[in-house]
């Protein structure tokens, strides 16, 4: 029931951040929010930094990313690790909270922009962190697993 909660907050959260977004910042604009780092509104109309985009519909990445995330649900009721299930229920969190975005919208509203005077890196959104914990927080169990394993 705790796990239920936290992917409701962490889909929340996501969601609320992007109407917030949408309602109050230009689309296609930047804010200033430290030298690095700055809001924006960005839709994305493809998969990961808006590959792909205008050649998928919308019906099928959100069918593609349905089943994806089922494959995950269904390794998250088979684990038995803690670090595996976190990990896994974080990525969870991250896909139901882009997917829903795609199904209401038909793009996902990336709004964090990193870049440093001419270098930077594609606008994402707080699902994607959540996917990104998700992936570093089971790359970090198969680091530890492969360290039992030789000694």
């Amino acid at each position: 029931m705790k796990k239920l909660f936290i992917l409701f907050l962490l889909v929340s959260a996501d969601l609320l951040v992007k109407s917030f977004v949408y309602e109050n910042i230009q689309l296609n604009s930047f804010i200033n929010i430290l030298p690095f780092l700055e809001i924006t509104h960005i839709h994305n109309y493809g998969i990961s930094f808006g590959l792909l985009s205008g050649l998928i519909s919308k019906e099928i990445i959100i069918i593609i990313s349905l089943i994806i995330t089922s494959i995950i649900f269904y390794l998250y009721i088979k684990s038995f690790d803690k670090i595996e299930k976190w990990g896994l229920l974080i990525i969870i969190a991250g896909a139901i909270s882009n997917i829903v975005d795609r199904a209401l919208n038909d793009y996902v509203l990336d709004f964090i922009h990193l870049q440093y005077n001419n270098y930077y890196w594609p606008a994402f959104n707080f699902a994607d962190i959540y996917i990104t914990i998700g992936v570093l927080l089971i790359l970090y169990k198969v680091v530890i697993d492969l360290k039992k394993n030789k000694i």
